[in-house]
């Protein structure tokens, strides 16, 4: 993975992603870098609109963000609903788990 995340350095500072800067990068950040991987790399990344696919990416990451409830609304309003049918119906906890022990003998 660091791999990659020297190639998005390079691109994020213009420069060319090669294997000479990837080496750099790897080899600054304290990693020793194996230059199979490096070439293996460059080669997956040959002919990839990298500025495309990272706005494909933010896309779908803002896409599957889950929603943050606003202040002062409660994060849990299934429990909620769920207390409220069992308080409609009459029934409490304790009676709903007499009725389970009954079960098991």
């Amino acid at each position: 993975m660091q791999y990659v995340y020297g190639a998005l350095l390079l691109h994020t500072a213009g420069k060319p992603i090669d294997e000479k800067g990837i080496t750099s990068v790897l080899t600054a950040a304290g990693t020793a870098p194996d230059p199979a991987q490096v070439k293996v790399l460059l080669a997956s990344l040959e002919g990839v609109n990298i500025p495309e696919v990272l706005a494909k990416a933010e896309t779908v990451s803002v896409a599957a963000a889950p929603a943050a409830p606003a202040s002062g609304e409660k994060k849990d309003d299934k429990t909620e609903g769920k207390k409220e049918e069992k308080e409609e119906k009459g029934v409490t906890e304790e009676e709903a788990a007499e009725g389970l022990s009954a079960l098991f003998g």
